[in-house]
This record gives C-alpha cells, sequence and structure tokens, in this order.
C-alpha cells in the first residue's frame, strides 16, 4: 500500500459507508490516509491535484463512463500516472452483473455498463490523446472463501453493493428473490474449479495503466 510506503495518500469514494470500512482496515494495518467523500463524476480536488490516481473497482460503477474517465485524467499532474482495475465484460463478476439486470430496476438515463471498464479499447476511447504509455493487461483472482455456491450468494446478498440493491428491489416479490437466488448460486457453480468440499472460483480483471500527457 503507497501509505505505508511514505505516500501522501487521499481516499476518496461517494459512500460513506465503504469509507468508514477503509479507515477501520487502514488503523489495523498502521497506514495513514486522508478520506473524502465525493462523486468520480465530480472529484471535489483541483485540476493536477495528484501525482498518481487509482481506482480499484470503483470508477468502473459511475453510470456515465466519458465523464469518470475526465475526472480521473483532470485530477493527474501532466505525466503523472493513472492506473484503473475493472472486472470484464467476461470474466465472472461482468457475468454476475449481467444475470442481475433483468431483476433490476432501470438505470439512470444515460447510464452505461460497468463492465465496459473491463474493454482494453473502450477504455483507450475513454482517454483518447490525453493518455499516453498506455498497457492493459487480463489477470485473475482466485475466490477460495466460500464453501459453498450457496455462501458466496449469501455473502454478496448482504455485502456488496449492487448485490444489495437488486435484491432490495424485489423484496415485496418472493418468487423473484427465490429465482434471483437460483441464479446467482447457479453461476457460482458453473464457475466452481475446486473439489468437493471448497468452492474455487477464478475472476478476471483487467488492469490498464497510463500516464497523462503533457
Amino acid at each position: 500500500m503507497p501509505a505505508l510506503a511514505g505516500a501522501d495518500v487521499v481516499a476518496c469514494d461517494l459512500t460513506p459507508a465503504l469509507l468508514d470500512a477503509g479507515r477501520r482496515l487502514a488503523e489495523e494495518s498502521g497506514a495513514r490516509l486522508r478520506w473524502q467523500e465525493g462523486d468520480a463524476e465530480a472529484l471535489p480536488f483541483g485540476d493536477a491535484a495528484f501525482d498518481t490516481v487509482l481506482s480499484c473497482v470503483g470508477v468502473m460503477f459511475a453510470p456515465h463512463h466519458q465523464r469518470a474517465a475526465d475526472e480521473l485524467l483532470r485530477v493527474c499532474r501532466p505525466g503523472g500516472a493513472l492506473g484503473v482495475l475493472s472486472w470484464t465484460p467476461q470474466g465472472f463478476l461482468g457475468r454476475m452483473l449481467a444475470a442481475m439486470k433483468p431483476y433490476a430496476p432501470p438505470p439512470p438515463p444515460g447510464a452505461q455498463p460497468p463492465p465496459l471498464w473491463g474493454d482494453p479499447e473502450y477504455v483507450r476511447a475513454l482517454l483518447g490523446d490525453r493518455a499516453t504509455d498506455v498497457s492493459a493487461e487480463r489477470r485473475t483472482v482466485v475466490v477460495d472463501r466460500f464453501p459453498t455456491p450457496e455462501a458466496f450468494r449469501d455473502y454478496f446478498k448482504e455485502r456488496y453493493g449492487p448485490t444489495i440493491s437488486v435484491y432490495r428491489a424485489n423484496a415485496e416479490d418472493p418468487e423473484r428473490v427465490a429465482s434471483l437466488d437460483r441464479d446467482l448460486a447457479d453461476l457460482a457453480r458453473t464457475h466452481d474449479v475446486g473439489t468437493a468440499g471448497a468452492t474455487v472460483m477464478e475472476w478476471e480483471y483487467l488492469l490498464l495503466t497510463a500516464r497523462r500527457t503533457d
């Protein structure tokens, strides 16, 4: 973590509860950060405020992608580094978001699907000629903390923002809730590469790095 190495780090998120969780984890590790509530489409920072701007499966959930990309570049100094980690459309989380779409309320006008940030050519187009040295690499993270697909579903049902929202939207319809329960457990089951007694999944993400042009 850059903060543990002595960097001056500001963490920003739209959701106060996530900032609170981040504070607790930072305190446990001894990291010192500044915390700022803010919208990825209107970051509360000045132009060229940072040497490095990072997003880890965060900015991809801002509904208007070009506006969010413009903000990432705006707050990065010329020659500064940009790093964005996003779930891919074809990876597990991309497929999970697609599985939840039929149960979700209509998105805001003009909203774009989050997994598009996992397409390197799409992100290159968002950055345009304002970024150079663009590098994109698909990687996977092994998720092996859930004993069963149902345990995965129940954990995300209670703790993951997009899943919580979809369940909340269907709370008055037990049949749809049961159907969503089955769909998420079945999705995890089809991606399970573990042996009996453990659920092991490989979730694909895109790591894209670049530098802001001068």
